[in-house]
């Protein structure tokens, strides 16, 4: 327990500060102790490892150019977008190069791996992504026409760009599933995550889903890796697409397996379902209601609904 030091003299309060902090360096020497057990966690090597704060930039550079205009600080015209989009493309790819390099060289130090040539692997896994964003904007072109059409709160494809939480998740789990499938290490999982910190929605980067999805609220919706999503499927807040019950030892034993549910085309499922297993099949165009506990498979052309529940309604006896 911290005590008071009573000290006698012209600057006793100097005096206390020092004698505390003469106990600073014992401290420091258990800190780094701890360091050598494996019950410290850390990244003490010669190694970069990837910045979160860069890749959240990357991020917002990334929405800068699939939604020119909106994000940017200055106006842009037709007449500048070449020289507008030449500067940020390149800066995006300079930076997602050095990024993904050092996740690589971080995988390779930390587990023994063989040299994998991270900077040419940094270099061409950027370049892919680069080449991806003409089809990336494509994609979330569908997923604006699908939150404007499926929400009658909508005024404008504009105050979805700006506003939507559910719209900002998809377009970072659209950036980080490219990442993922280029097998880039470390920073699909950094992207998702920020959007789930900032959105409340969970969409992890493996998952598949199809064009126009719509997340109408969103928050508490969780998307599991393996979950595969068709076209035109629409989820609202709290809607969980997870695994069924693991053992303790489920993280080595069932990684990469198929843990997750699949919504086929036009399937809706309304607030707070759960859906869950890799086996469960909702089939397209069914509609899953509010709160549904759902661990089988469902045909097309279905509606899976909870009995209404008995109401008490208690009166003021005034």
């Amino acid at each position: 327990m911290l005590e008071i030091l009573k000290v006698d003299g012209c600057k006793p309060e100097e005096q206390a500060v020092t004698r505390l902090s003469e106990e600073i360096p014992a401290i420091v020497s258990q800190l780094v102790e701890s360091c050598q057990t494996e019950n410290c966690f850390s990244h003490v090597s010669p190694v970069a490892i990837p910045s979160r704060e860069e890749v959240i930039n990357i991020i917002f550079l990334a929405r800068r150019i699939l939604f020119p205009g909106y994000f940017h600080p200055t106006r842009i015209d037709p007449v500048n977008l070449p020289y507008h989009l030449g500067q940020e493309v390149t800066a995006l790819f300079q930076a997602l190069a050095t990024q993904i390099a050092w996740a690589v060289r971080h995988d390779c130090y930390r587990y023994g791996q063989e040299c994998s040539q991270c900077e040419d692997r940094g270099h061409l896994a950027a370049l892919e992504f680069i080449r991806a964003l003409p089809e990336l904007r494509l994609a979330l072109a569908t997923d604006v026409r699908a939150a404007y059409e499926g929400d009658p709160a909508s005024g404008s494809y504009d105050e979805i760009i700006f506003s939507y939480p559910g719209l900002f998740a998809i377009a970072v789990y659209r950036m980080a599933h490219k990442l993922h499938e280029l097998k880039v290490p470390l920073i699909p999982r950094i992207m998702t995550e920020y959007a789930h910190s900032h959105t409340g929605i969970d969409i992890h980067p493996g998952a598949e889903i199809g064009a126009s999805l719509f997340i109408d609220h969103g928050t508490g919706v969780v998307v599991g890796e393996t979950a595969i999503i068709g076209d035109r499927v629409r989820l609202y807040q709290g809607v969980t697409l997870g695994a069924l019950s693991l053992p303790r030892d489920a993280g080595a034993s069932l990684r990469g397996a198929r843990r997750h549910p699949t919504l086929e085309d036009d399937v809706i499922v309304y607030a707070g379902a759960t859906i869950l297993g890799g086996d469960t099949v909702v089939g397209a165009r069914s509609v899953v209601g509010g709160n549904v506990w759902l661990t089988e498979s469902v045909p097309p052309d279905t509606k899976v609904l909870l009995k209404a529940p008995e109401l008490i309604y208690v009166g003021n006896r005034k």
